[in-house]
C-alpha cells in the first residue's frame, strides 16, 4: 500500500457515510457482442447520477478538518459539479454558492437547487464559463470561501479514487483493463494513480470526445495546452484544457492509449444503451462503452471494466442524439438539390426515391425571374447502401446535388 492508496481508501469509506457503493454490474448485451467479460461500473446511479459527488466530498471533508469555521464554499460549473457541491453542502450544512452561466438550461438549475436546498445560492453570470468561472474567483476571494475545483485539486482526485477502490473491492479479483472517459482528468487521474499501486498490470485506457480532446494535446505538447476549439456536445467532458495536476498523473500515458470518440458515434451508444438495456446515459457517461467499438480485437476475452460516469440526461436532447446517430450510421442524410422550375420537375424527382427512402425534410421556395430553384432535401432509409442506389438515379436523371450531411458549417446552420 501507498500513501495514495491509504488516502484513497479513506475517501472511500467517507463515501458510505453518505451513499451506498455505485454498482458494479456484468453487462450480458456488451460481453455478447465484444466477445468479453464487459463490467459497467455505474456512477450513473450515484446521488447526483455522477460520480462528482466523490470529489466534492473528499475535499469539502478535508478542508473542513483543516479548518473548522470554514462555512463558505464556491464552484462554477453549469453541470454534474454544480449538483455534487449542492448535495454535499447539504450533508455538512454549509453555505454554497454555486455560479452557472446565464445560458445554462433550467433543468441543471433546479436539479443544482434541489440538492442543495436552502444551504446553495445559485448564481448566474456570463454567456461563457470562463466569464462564470472568472466571476466566481473574485467572490471566493471577496468572501474569504474555499473554492471546490472539478478535477484540479488533489483532494478531489483522491475522492474520485474511491471509484477504483470499489471496483477492485466488487470484482474480487484484478480486471484485464479499465476504460475511463477524461474531461478534466479528475476521475482518470485519481483511477489511474490507484490502479498504478494496486494493479499494475491492469490496463487503462482513456477515451475523450473527438472534438474536445484536452488529453492527447496535452501527451503531444509535454504540458497541458487549450484547444483553441471545443465541441460542447459531450458536455460532462467537454474542456479546453486537462488540469495541471492530473496531468502529472496521465503524462506518462502512451499516445495510442488515448482514444477519440466521435460525437455522432456516441449518441449511437446513447440509444443503444437506452434502447436494448433501458440504461440513461448522458453523452461523457457513455463514452467508455463507446470505446468498444475501437477496443474490440483488444478486449476479446478479457476482463473489461468500463466507468458509466454520468447519467444526467435531458430528454429534450432525444431528438438531436437520435438525429446525430442516424446521420452516423448512414441511414439519414441531408443534400441540396438543384431543382428545375417547371411542372412535373418534382414528380421526376419523386419517381428515384426507392420503397424504404422516406423524405424527412422538405424545403423550397420558388424564385421568380430563375430556371432553377434549391431545395433542402433530408432522407431516411433503412439501409445505408440505399443511398449508393438513389445517388445513382439521381445521377441517371442529371439532377444536381450536394451531399450536406457531414458538413458542420452548413449544418450549424440549416439541419
Amino acid at each position: 500500500m501507498t500513501r495514495f492508496t491509504d488516502k484513497a481508501h479513506s475517501a472511500e469509506h467517507l463515501m458510505r457515510t453518505l451513499f451506498p457503493a455505485t454498482p458494479l454490474q456484468r453487462n450480458d448485451h456488451l460481453s455478447d457482442l465484444y466477445e468479453a467479460d464487459i463490467w459497467l461500473k455505474r456512477e450513473d446511479l450515484s446521488p447526483v447520477r455522477s460520480y462528482k459527488i466523490r470529489g466534492a466530498l473528499n475535499a469539502m471533508a478535508k478542508a473542513r478538518s483543516r479548518d473548522r469555521a470554514q462555512r463558505v464554499f464556491v464552484c462554477a460549473s453549469a453541470g454534474n459539479h454544480a449538483q455534487g457541491v449542492a448535495y454535499v453542502c447539504r450533508h455538512f450544512d454549509v453555505t454554497g454558492v454555486i455560479f452557472m452561466p446565464v445560458t445554462t438550461p433550467q433543468q441543471k438549475i433546479d436539479k443544482t437547487r434541489m440538492f442543495g436546498g436552502q444551504n446553495v445560492e445559485i448564481r448566474l453570470v456570463g454567456d461563457y464559463f470562463d466569464d462564470t468561472l472568472a466571476e466566481a474567483m473574485r467572490f471566493c476571494s471577496d468572501a474569504g470561501g474555499h473554492f471546490l475545483s472539478p478535477f484540479d485539486d488533489l483532494d478531489v482526485i483522491e475522492g474520485q479514487a474511491s471509484v477504483a477502490a470499489e471496483i477492485v473491492e466488487q470484482l474480487h479479483s484484478l480486471p484485464d483493463m479499465v476504460v475511463l472517459p477524461v474531461g478534466g482528468g479528475g476521475l482518470s487521474a485519481g483511477v489511474t494513480r490507484y490502479l498504478r499501486d494496486v494493479a499494475p498490470k491492469t490496463e487503462v485506457r482513456f477515451v475523450e470526445p473527438a472534438g474536445a480532446a484536452s488529453l492527447a494535446a496535452a501527451l503531444a505538447a509535454g504540458a497541458p495546452v487549450k484547444l483553441g476549439q471545443v465541441n460542447n456536445f459531450v458536455d460532462g467532458a467537454a474542456v479546453a484544457q486537462i488540469g495541471q495536476l492530473t496531468f502529472d498523473v496521465l503524462k506518462a500515458t502512451p499516445a495510442d492509449r488515448v482514444l477519440a470518440a466521435p460525437e455522432d458515434r456516441i449518441c449511437s451508444t446513447i440509444l443503444e444503451m437506452l434502447n436494448v438495456e433501458g440504461v440513461v446515459l448522458e453523452p461523457a457517461g457513455a463514452l467508455s462503452i463507446d470505446a468498444l467499438k475501437d477496443l474490440r480485437d483488444v478486449v476479446k476475452g478479457k476482463t473489461v471494466v468500463c466507468v458509466t460516469s454520468g447519467g444526467n440526461f435531458d430528454f429534450e436532447r432525444l431528438p438531436e442524439v437520435k438525429e446525430r446517430s442516424q446521420r452516423y450510421v448512414g441511414l439519414k442524410k441531408y443534400f441540396l438539390l438543384r431543382l428545375p422550375q417547371r411542372p412535373g420537375a418534382l414528380r421526376d424527382f419523386l419517381q428515384t426515391l426507392g420503397p424504404d427512402d422516406d423524405i424527412a425534410r422538405f424545403e423550397y421556395l420558388k424564385k421568380s425571374a430563375r430556371n432553377f430553384g434549391s431545395v433542402l432535401i433530408g432522407i431516411e432509409t433503412k439501409k445505408p447502401e440505399n443511398f449508393d442506389t438513389l445517388f445513382a438515379r439521381l445521377d441517371a436523371g442529371g439532377f444536381v446535388y450536394s451531399d450536406i450531411t457531414n458538413d458542420e458549417t452548413i449544418a450549424e446552420f440549416v439541419l
